[in-house]
């Protein structure tokens, strides 16, 4: 196979406010011009990981956002389909679980029999010609899911979830859904005739889900291999006359190797003979794009993944992936002779600022626009209680309640998903670090959330950012040295000096982790161990005193779990030692969502910092901080310190004392 890597014509701006863009806007793809009499120019176009995200909107938030939507997804697809003389649209799977659109339809507004589903209705509307599952669709139950899918009209397939164990082989497992559909419609060639043409496409989740939504699934499904499904069901479709075979992988692009029961397992199942294109997703990320520039198996500039056209269309309605091929009539038959592809975006961004490519598809937001209003009512509708108020005020000088709560929830989940592996008896601490805080976003920006009734929406003050939830095992030295990482955000204190400056403003606050489940002091005297990037600046020296568990001064041999989030684990921050290999648990769910239900299983949260950190007295030595003023109401609530009014400081800050 050949492939080119030139570049779709975009016509985006002629769709903004949301209008179609007609056949004489649109230009076509260089393969449906040279399309010769006997070959064909067939497009296949890819959403994933929709995460119910219908509206351009964060609920979270509780505001409009121009990255995300299927309405916006939506709105080029005409003008993509007028590119193309033949053309079929695809759904990758995580589209029923993810913001609180689906929550509010799950454990609210429930799912009546007739009824239809929110993002289905939406997905109807566009004309999808298959789907298949990803692992957020087991979220809420079986049962629940396939309610859902009844309201498609279109196929959904799976060729590896069972019902209970596992057969002999794949093709004598029961399966849920049909593994493959083969589609058999007409495209036209470079001449202008049409052809039949049978178009195969078979589905994949993760066999992950096994564990992630165990208790929805134990005794009642399994998940098999991946590869070794499609290795069994592929030769089947091309027996069956599927002229092309396209895979639909709710699995990221990982590892070329294959291993049994991988996560990432799109590199491997593209190299299985017999499938001509696979659409990806699963990890958020858009393919072709810069991440994927050094994996092996990945062609990253003609979008090939083990030599086959692939492609991944991002995350939330952000891209729509598109691949192109070139086929050809052999006898009675099409092969591949050419193709492109592109994750084609919703958005650009120009000096920070997001710049909307396309405007809504208006059909789109009618078919959800009930549920999208009543979702409204329900993230600004509280949820639970706080007994004490949520604040950031003074998360960088003392432990702190907001930090406090994402600590607890990460614990509360970490050690839920482990109790049945071979790390349950590992001690699980959690690190956290405050988000809104340390003044880079100006006076008024922190956390505030009062007592008493907590909404969904007041989440987003809590965590920021749409991590997802990881788990690292790491040795009790390891732990040291993760909080002297973070101890670099404060300046070296002479002993004796008054009022000097505390917080060193090329720290971001968001790599001051506090590790929750241990104890520890830091001492100011000290110079910092490590730079902001991580860089050893001072090899022998310690801020980190009397680091214990449970009373005990900590064994730097001893191996502990810490509940933390994909960037950090991932290396984010340059943290010593802290990086994929110490990954032990990828969680299928956001920080966001792990605190939502957390918030909804406790009813009543205590957030109350417990103090387990604190500054190392230094005698007759005070230092200085700015906050907001509407930190000084709290002031009496802060533990394990004394805070004192130090006046007004610059650009509407306020100043603030502590005498170490």
């Amino acid at each position: 196979m050949t492939s080119t890597t030139a570049l779709h014509p975009i016509t985006r701006r002629a769709l903004l406010g949301g209008l179609a863009a007609s056949s004489a806007l649109a230009v076509l793809h260089p393969f449906s011009v040279r399309a010769a009499a006997n070959q064909a120019h067939l497009r296949i176009m890819e959403t994933t990981d929709l995460h119910v995200h219908v509206f351009p909107y964060d609920y979270y938030a509780d505001k409009p956002n121009d990255t995300l939507g299927l309405a916006r997804t939506a709105s080029i697809i005409d003008a993509i389909r007028a590119e193309a003389t033949n053309a079929i649209l695809v759904d990758n799977g995580d589209f029923l679980q993810g913001n609180p659109m689906g929550d509010y339809i799950a454990y609210k507004r429930g799912m009546k029999a007739g009824d239809i589903h929110p993002i289905i209705a939406a997905m109807n509307v566009l004309g999808y010609d298959c789907g298949t599952l990803g692992n957020h669709e087991f979220n809420y139950g079986l049962d629940f899911m396939f309610n859902v899918l009844q309201g498609a009209n279109f196929p959904i397939v799976c060729a590896n979830l069972t019902k209970g164990a596992l057969a002999a082989g794949p093709r004598q497992d029961q399966l849920f859904l049909k593994p493959y559909v083969i589609l058999d419609r007409k495209v036209k060639d470079g001449a202008g005739q049409e052809h039949p043409i049978r178009i195969g496409l078979i589905g994949f989740v993760p066999p992950q889900i096994m564990t992630w939504d165990a208790k929805h699934l134990e005794g009642k499904a399994n998940a098999r291999d991946i590869v070794r499904a499609a290795e069994a069901w592929v030769p089947q479709m091309r027996e069956e006359g599927a002229d092309i075979v396209i895979a639909l992988s709710h699995s990221g692009i990982g590892q070329q190797a294959y291993a049994e029961n991988l996560e990432n397992a799109s590199v491997p199942l593209g190299a299985i003979d017999g499938i001509d294109a696979i659409v990806t997703g699963h990890s958020h990320l858009d393919f072709p794009g810069p991440k994927f520039a050094s994996i092996g198996g990945i062609d990253n500039k003609t979008g090939l993944i083990s030599g086959k056209p692939g492609v991944m269309g991002g995350f939330w309605g952000s891209h729509l992936g598109l691949i192109d091929l070139l086929v050809e009539r052999d006898g009675g038959a099409w092969r591949v002779i050419s193709s492109t592809s592109e994750a084609r975006p919703i958005y650009r961004r120009e000096e920070k600022k997001v710049i909307a490519e396309v405007g809504d598809k208006s059909e789109v937001l009618a078919a959800a626009q009930k549920d999208h209003e009543a979702t409204l009512a329900y993230v600004r509708t509280p949820v639970g209680k706080t007994s004490a108020p949520l604040y950031s005020y003074f998360a960088l000088v003392a432990d702190d309640p907001s930090v406090q709560i994402v600590s607890q929830a990460q614990t509360w989940y970490i050690r839920n998903m482990l109790k049945d592996t071979e790390h349950k008896d590992l001690p699980v601490l959690s690190a956290a670090a405050p988000f809104k805080a340390g003044g880079r976003g100006g006076a008024d920006y922190y956390t505030d959330v009062a007592a008493g009734d907590i909404a969904i929406k007041n989440v987003a003050d809590l965590y920021l950012y749409p991590n997802t939830v990881q788990a690292v095992v790491i040795t009790g030295e390891q732990v040291r040295n993760w909080l002297e990482m973070s101890a670099g955000i404060f300046n070296q204190i002479a002993p004796g000096s008054t009022d000097a400056s505390l917080i060193n403003g090329d720290f971001p606050s968001y790599n001051f982790d506090v590790i929750d489940g241990v104890s520890y002091q830091i001492d100011l005297s000290q110079p910092a161990k490590y730079d902001k990037d991580g860089n050893v600046v001072n090899a022998t020296a310690s801020r980190i005193r009397d680091l214990q568990f449970y009373g005990t001064s900590i064994d730097p041999a001893q191996k502990f779990v810490v509940a933390t989030n994909n960037y950090r684990a991932g290396g984010g921050g340059h943290f010593p030692e802290i990086a994929a290999d110490k990954v032990i648990f990828v969680a299928p769910d956001t920080n966001r969502d792990v605190i939502v239900r957390y918030i909804v299983e406790q009813g009543t949260i205590n957030p109350s910092a417990d103090a387990n950190w604190k500054f190392a007295p230094l005698k007759d030595t005070s230092v200085i901080f700015d906050s907001s003023p509407k930190a000084r109401q709290f002031l009496a609530e802060v533990k394990a310190v004394t805070v004192e009014d130090a006046g007004d400081g610059a650009d509407g800050f306020a100043r603030f004392r502590i005498r170490l």
